[in-house]
């Protein structure tokens, strides 16, 4: 029961804080709190707000599944953002170029992204193990490197066609899309989101029975103490750099297999930046991950509302980055009250602070 309270309350604590902070904010710039939240709240039951929720936190789940891992291994790979990038324009740019039996062709264009993703990430992985480079100078250099490569492969005389005002890649033909479930006005929910649960469910069993799970782990913790152990923290720090490179790789197929089917100078950025937050909210358990996802996803769509109600959308903002903050700090908060409750309870049953208790 401890266990489970401190992992439900730091987050928990961390959104309370949150809403009470932008509450205040609300209050001072002359807006009503309960009006804007609860505008965010009905918007939810309007138009395709619940489908593009539900869309965007399968989204949200892949690019946080890929900076856990990560985390696990005690790596902080902020190069997700540019992994997914690359992965998805040169993702792109194959399935646009091929034509293969439906099914087959969605596969093919899936094994190319997360291929991409983890080449991409095998740079920083490499300068990491051969030369000592931290991953987070590294992988922030690479993001520099994979916005300006992808507007380099989607120029005219290279991959990329204009169509109107926009310059994309061919157009992934039918056979490679992934079909969706619609609701009529509601929208269409992705495909991929049974993807991504299936990437969950494989990175629970991976981290919790398997052996490179309890070495990923075992490394993370204390690399010297892996090593005396047998474990072979470099290549640890290899595998696990590529697998979330891989995962990475996929965070853009969603929208491109769903909806966009190209890919285009205006393709969603800061989806991995945002898989950070959500990573640290979730505390890298895949069930954290999800309620972490779906929370991000809910501030995104529903904070649309707010204009209605004459409040900036901004507001979203705070609070999601008060959500990061203060989630750090409570579970440094709830950390220490659980040490000191330890404490004074092994106390007790050492006869040493009875009388005091």
């Amino acid at each position: 029961m401890g266990n489970l309270r401190g992992k439900l309350l730091p987050p928990a604590l961390a959104i309370v804080f949150s809403m009470l902070l932008c509450g205040v904010a609300l209050v001072i710039s002359g807006a009503n709190p309960l009006s804007a939240f609860g505008a965010m709240v009905t918007q939810v039951g309007k138009g395709s707000t619940l489908v593009d929720i539900i869309n965007s936190t399968g989204i949200y789940y892949i690019a946080a599944l890929a900076v856990a891992i990560g985390f696990q291994m005690n790596l902080f790979n902020i190069g997700v953002e540019g992994q997914y990038r690359v992965a998805a324009v040169v993702a792109a740019v194959v399935g646009g170029s091929i034509a293969l039996p439906p099914g087959i062709h969605t596969l093919v264009i899936i094994i190319v992204g997360a291929l991409a993703g983890a080449a991409w990430a095998a740079i920083p992985a490499i300068l990491k193990v051969t030369r000592g480079v931290n991953e987070v100078i590294s992988t922030i250099m690479m993001n520099g490197l994979a916005i300006g490569l992808s507007a380099y492969l989607i120029r005219r005389d290279v991959f990329g066609e204009l169509r109107g005002n926009n310059i994309r890649t061919p157009e992934i033909p039918e056979s490679g899309w992934m079909p969706g479930i619609s609701f009529g006005g509601g929208g269409t929910m992705f495909g991929f989101l049974f993807v991504a649960i299936v990437l969950g469910v494989s990175y629970w069993i991976m981290m919790n029975r398997t052996r490179f799970g309890f070495e990923l782990r075992a490394s993370g913790e204390s690399a010297t103490a892996a090593s005396a152990g047998g474990v072979n923290a470099k290549k640890m720090i290899l595998v696990s750099m590529l697998l979330s490179g891989a995962i990475a790789g996929l965070i853009g197929l969603p929208e491109m297999l769903g909806r966009d089917h190209t890919f285009s100078l205006n393709f969603t950025a800061g989806i991995g930046f945002s898989g950070i937050a959500i990573a640290l909210l979730g505390r890298n358990h895949p069930g954290g991950i999800a309620f972490g996802a779906l929370l991000w996803a809910f501030l995104d769509k529903s904070g649309l509302a707010l204009d209605n109600v004459g409040v900036p959308r901004e507001i979203v903002t705070i609070m999601q980055g008060s959500i990061v903050l203060s989630v750090v700090v409570a579970y440094e908060v709830v950390r220490r009250v659980e040490l000191a409750a330890e404490q004074r309870r092994v106390g007790r049953e050492l006869g040493t602070v009875g009388g005091a208790a």
